[in-house]
């Protein structure tokens, strides 16, 4: 199901963006346990797919909302940081996140990208779709402020 990706045109400040973006992903903990998959990568953008599962819902039987944020928050903060220098990490230090249906269906697709790229600060947009019997319903919009933690590059020894 393919959804809207918007043409940016960023340069990202580290030749590595892409490997030090998916290592950083694969050492997620908590993507690995929502079964949430990098599924598109560009500087300053980022698709993560995540597949229903009745363990992933509220009372309704919708992807629950904390689930749907999560992915959203990863989505944008992935897309900041292609844009990140070498040695950096990123972190999420605002968001504001907008629910706008209810996110009914088989499949969870959350995308974030570069609103405006900064050294120190970044802010991202980020978006959630939900697709049911091949239809894609926007379920939830976001803006986002990533930190750059400058000379702190993600933690490798997670014990």
């Amino acid at each position: 199901m393919p959804i809207p990706r918007p043409i940016l045109h960023f340069e990202p400040r580290d030749p590595d963006w892409e490997e030090k973006v998916r290592t950083s992903f694969a050492r997620q903990g908590a993507m690995g346990l929502i079964g949430a998959e990098l599924s598109g990568l560009a500087p300053g953008w980022c698709e993560i797919r995540m597949p229903f599962r009745p363990d992933l819902t509220q009372q309704h039987g919708f992807f629950h909302a904390g689930i749907t944020t999560t992915a959203v928050d990863s989505a944008a903060g992935y897309a900041g940081f292609t844009l990140m220098a070498p040695n950096t990490s990123v972190l999420s230090v605002e968001f504001k996140i907008n629910l706008l249906a209810p996110a009914d269906g088989e499949l969870l697709i959350a995308t974030g990208e570069v609103v405006k790229p900064g050294r120190n600060l970044v802010i991202c947009r980020g978006d959630a779709w939900v697709v049911k019997h091949g239809k894609a319903t926007h379920c939830a919009m976001m803006q986002q402020t990533l930190m750059t933690m400058h000379g702190k590059p993600d933690k490798t020894d997670m014990s």
